[in-house]
């Protein structure tokens, strides 16, 4: 359960059309393939992340930069078909049928249920700390301690990269510590932030609600690159010009990840027991974690367990 799929049910972004069925983290077992497909195979254990088509053939898709195809990408869920315009209907279902090249292999190492998130939470950290190079010896910011946050500590960490936390409450300086960080930040500290000023390459902002970016901005050194994966809808106060050009600081922003590099994380948390913390949850529970997940009140995605449909 991504937070994404409340906010579709509740019609948050103003383009929900109902009925919806959410669910753009999904892991399951192939139970039939067409006569084309020749990747998969009755039995596989595969993932369906947050997108399930798009047009294939502009720049980004010849790139497999599917999530920023020219023409739009179709969403898992209240999308439209590109073939017979009917609605994309998400994981909630009890199954899913979707095009073998939007469908990843799940290493067989990874535990399925802890491993579903990877499709949205994963790929949306891992995918601009790959891209912008992130490496042993640099140093990167994680601001935000949710299902996004977590990731992103456990990726720079595996990455080689020093991490410090920038968290709002002391309550989670020992939560983030027990999560790989080397450092914690407690951003309502002057003094904290005062001493953190000018020393990160990167900062991962993780929170998805309208915050004061000019002090994580103040915390890179020059050329630093400070990426929005929150879906930020403004900055509040307004971004200081100055924060950038006077140490040419970049701002950035990423959008999960293209097919290829969705199974090159899969297989990188393979390889460096990378996983979500998770909490299972019974589908018929559903309204209870949704006001859950508004409370913060879960560590860190809860994963249904589809079986409890068919109790």
């Amino acid at each position: 359960m991504c937070h994404t799929d409340i906010h579709f049910a509740a019609n948050d972004f103003g383009d929900t059309e109902y009925p919806v069925v959410p669910g753009h983290e999904i892991i399951g077992r192939v139970t039939s393939t067409g006569d084309d497909v020749t990747q998969f195979k009755k039995g596989d254990i595969v993932g369906v992340g947050c997108m399930v088509d798009s047009c294939r053939e502009c720049h980004a898709c010849e790139q497999g930069l599917e999530q920023y195809c020219l023409n739009g990408m179709v969403l898992t869920y209240n999308g439209h078909d590109l073939h017979d315009g009917s609605k994309t209907y998400g994981g909630y279902s009890e199954s899913v049928t979707v095009s073998e090249r939007f469908v990843v292999r799940v290493p067989e190492k990874l535990d399925t249920a802890a491993a579903a998130p990877l499709l949205c939470a994963g790929i949306t950290t891992y995918s601009p700390l790959q891209h912008y190079g992130v490496k042993a010896g640099h140093k990167v910011g994680v601001v935000g301690m949710g299902g996004l946050g977590h990731m992103g500590i456990k990726f720079a960490r595996a990455m080689g990269a020093e991490v410090t936390v920038f968290t709002r409450s002391e309550n989670k300086v020992s939560e983030a510590t027990k999560q790989g960080a080397h450092h914690v930040v407690v951003s309502t500290d002057d003094e904290q932030m005062a001493d953190i000023a000018g020393k990160l390459d990167y900062v991962l902002d993780t929170v998805p609600v309208p915050h004061d970016i000019n002090p994580y901005l103040n915390a890179l050194t020059y050329d630093g690159i400070h990426i929005i994966v929150g879906l930020l809808q403004e900055a509040e106060p307004p971004i200081q010009g100055s924060n950038l050009i006077f140490n040419r600081r970049v701002l950035a922003g990423s959008l999960i990840g293209g097919l290829p590099e969705t199974q090159e994380m899969l297989d990188f948390c393979a390889d460096n027991d990378i996983s979500c913390d998770i909490e299972i949850l019974d589908i018929h529970n559903i309204n209870d974690a949704f006001e859950r997940v508004k409370k913060s009140d879960v560590k860190y995605r809860f994963v249904i367990d589809m079986e409890s449909l068919k109790q």
